[in-house]
């Protein structure tokens, strides 16, 4: 029986009808921050701050060439060295952080909301609207994550909308299993059917049930997957099926790097190093699990 259907009144679903129903307050406290989750979100913040800043301060472009200045050591003109191109390596380190927080951010997003709103709906709906997204859901489940958005990169080689576009359709499954398995048992509970004989309706159901019980696990959903997304961008261009020289990404210069890295161990340091940096922030930001 679907949640939709279950309108059978129950014995608490009645005595909550003949009596007045307690209203939350509007502006219910939310749990604060753990030192953990602050701590991160420091570190995203340094992190971010840092990208934006530095095409300001550094009068240099990450993607000019200077062959008369390959691979100089990090100094007061060039703060991290040059690539073998003689490119400014804190320019590009700049810009690639920009681009892989941007579009793991944009990408965790653009797939929380269908992943949601069709988890929602299958709970809500279920019968035969359930289980065509269940089935969806399971063929995109059934390719590994990373091969799918190497497929659908590969149809547009280097094109950051289609590294964009396949991040987004490998990630909105998590979020759909997740907020209908998490959503049924709430819309068949006694408190939504109460809500319902009161004659509220759906919006009120929504922000007041179901919100309430899906934000907090939402909120570490889109930490992790916003984590997967720059590991898995950082992975296509490392192997380089991502984005293309000269744009300037994580998992590029460190390729770019690696033939270098006895001469210059620095260029391989310095993106490595941010690319653990902004993934053990995304992970501390998720919610301490409470011991069992």
């Amino acid at each position: 029986m679907t949640a939709q259907n279950t309108m059978t009144t129950t014995p608490a679903a009645a005595a909550a009808a003949t009596a007045p129903m307690p209203m939350p307050p509007r502006g219910a406290a939310q749990p604060a921050a753990s030192p953990q989750q602050r701590t991160g979100l420091v570190l995203i913040g340094l992190l971010a701050l840092w990208a934006v800043l530095v095409p300001w301060l550094v009068d240099a472009s990450p993607i000019e060439q200077n062959l008369r200045n390959q691979l100089a050591a990090p100094g007061a003109a060039q703060w991290l060295g040059t690539d073998v191109l003689g490119r400014s390596w804190l320019a590009r380190l700049a810009h690639a952080t920009q681009l892989s927080l941007g579009m793991a951010v944009l990408a965790a997003l653009s797939a929380a909301v269908p992943g949601t709103l069709l988890g929602v709906l299958a709970a809500w709906r279920g019968g035969h609207v359930e289980r065509t997204l269940v089935m969806l859901a399971d063929a995109v489940l059934a390719i590994p994550g990373l091969l799918l958005v190497l497929l659908i990169a590969a149809l547009a080689p280097g094109q950051l909308w289609a590294l964009y576009v396949s991040m987004a359709t490998a990630l909105w499954v998590e979020y759909f299993r997740v907020c209908r398995a998490m959503a049924r048992p709430v819309l068949a509970g006694d408190a939504v059917q109460a809500s319902r004989l009161l004659g509220f309706g759906r919006v009120y159901v929504l922000r007041r049930h179901l919100w309430p019980a899906l934000a907090p696990t939402l909120g570490t959903l889109l930490a992790f997957t916003t984590a997967q997304a720059v590991l898995a961008l950082a992975a296509l261009g490392f192997v380089g099926v991502g984005a293309q020289a000269p744009t300037a990404e994580l998992g590029l210069m460190i390729t770019e790097a690696m033939p270098y890295y006895e001469e210059a161990p620095w260029l391989i340091a310095a993106p490595t190093i941010v690319l653990l940096w902004l993934v053990a922030a995304l992970m501390l930001v998720q919610p301490e699990r409470e011991a069992a």
